[in-house]
């Protein structure tokens, strides 16, 4: 009995450091670490140096133990991972903290450790080489927040070269529990948007991304809000219809119509975005949300008494906006999918033209974002 446990034990050892030598350092690890690393069949193995930690744990959905050896050193393998984007904890003696080895992520309302699990044979948010653009940092003095605020602003390949040419604007809105920076560092939007201007399948368009929270320190709050309300859609859209457009149409080479001026988001910017656009429908020929569209919040809410009606005469309201579009991961949390599934659904009753997408096996995920934007990027000012 003890020789077969003593082979046992050997062969799960061997079979270990095998699987480790298969695997390959996570893309989002800090530069020149090995770990996290990526293992064939999407299993993770999580490697962190604390010899003076009494527990550690990788939360990544799942809660796993990791185990310290002699030096220190405390080491897990995970089940298979699903593709994409990932944001995980390392859980230090019962808090929550980043992993050394892994780059951070605003993400979960903080920073965050992030990992990518590739997507087998698919590339388009991939840097490739081909002409690329730049990521701009534009910072500005809010009037109505009484703040600093900053924009990333994504400007196309020969922006600076073709210096008579203007561009149409897509303004894009990150998620609940992250900030401006989303859309470049966990969603790639820069590489996305290369790719595709490269391949002649979408136009070069300027991108702006902003912060998603707005406080006005002078107004009333909503009920059920905190003072200002860092998420109060009211005073979200004074600060773009007001502030932002204006800015980005002085500072950058843009075309002012309304024919050339987008909007979208994912999550809580696809609500935004939907409460901005559907206020403002003079300004915006279209629209997108990702895992969050049109919402009706109030009891007894209908598609036709939404934003002051914009969607009760169906004909006037398909001749002003040129492309609504809507999607969902299949995977998504039941309520969030019911919200827009349901949308779809009245949107088809009501005779409101749009496009609706179901990312195949994603949840509320980058992987759902990405794929998202690469379609609608592709139907943007035809």
């Amino acid at each position: 009995m003890k020789k077969f446990l003593l082979i046992l034990i050997t062969f799960i050892a061997f079979s270990e450091s095998h699987a480790q030598d298969n695997g390959i350092p996570a893309s989002t690890n800090v530069d020149g670490r090995e770990y996290p690393k990526i293992l064939p069949d999407n299993r993770v193995i999580f490697q962190v140096n604390a010899p003076d930690a009494k527990s550690l744990q990788i939360d990544l959905g799942k809660k796993y133990d990791m185990v310290k050896n002699d030096k220190g050193i405390w080491t897990v393998t995970t089940d298979p991972i699903v593709e994409g984007f990932h944001y995980y904890s390392l859980i230090a003696d019962g808090v929550a903290t980043t992993d050394p080895n892994s780059n951070t992520y605003f993400g979960m309302s903080r920073w965050a450790s992030g990992i990518e699990i590739p997507e087998k044979n698919v590339d388009f948010y991939l840097p490739k080489d081909v002409p690329h653009g730049d990521i701009r940092i534009k910072y500005y003095y809010s009037k109505i927040t009484q703040d600093w605020r900053r924009a990333f602003v994504y400007t196309p390949p020969g922006y600076d070269t073709n210096l008579n040419k203007k561009y149409p604007v897509l303004y894009l809105l990150h998620g609940g529990g992250e900030d401006e920076t989303g859309w470049t560092q966990q969603g790639n939007v820069n590489f996305i948007l290369d790719n595709l201007i490269a391949e002649g399948k979408a136009d070069p368009m300027i991108i702006v991304m902003d912060k998603g929270a707005a406080t006005d320190p002078n107004a009333q709050p909503l009920e059920g809000q905190r003072p200002g309300g860092g998420f109060n859609f009211e005073t979200l859209e004074k600060v773009f219809i007001n502030e932002i457009i204006p800015m980005v149409e002085k500072d950058f080479k843009v075309i002012t119509d309304r024919n050339h001026r987008a909007m979208a988001g994912l999550s809580l910017g696809g609500f935004q975005t939907f409460h901005t656009t559907m206020n403002n429908l003079d300004k915006f020929a279209y629209i997108g949300g990702f895992s969050g569209s049109a919402l009706m919040r109030a009891p007894g809410s209908t598609i036709q008494n939404l934003y002051n009606g914009v969607y009760a005469d169906a004909k006037t309201f398909n001749e002003k906006a040129k492309l609504v579009y809507i999607s969902i991961g299949t995977d998504e949390p039941a309520g969030m999918y019911q919200n827009v599934n349901s949308v779809h659904k009245e949107f088809e009753k009501a005779g409101i033209k749009h496009i609706y997408y179901e990312s195949p096996g994603t949840a509320h995920e980058w992987l759902t974002w990405r794929r998202s934007l690469h379609q609608f990027a592709q139907l943007l000012f035809k």
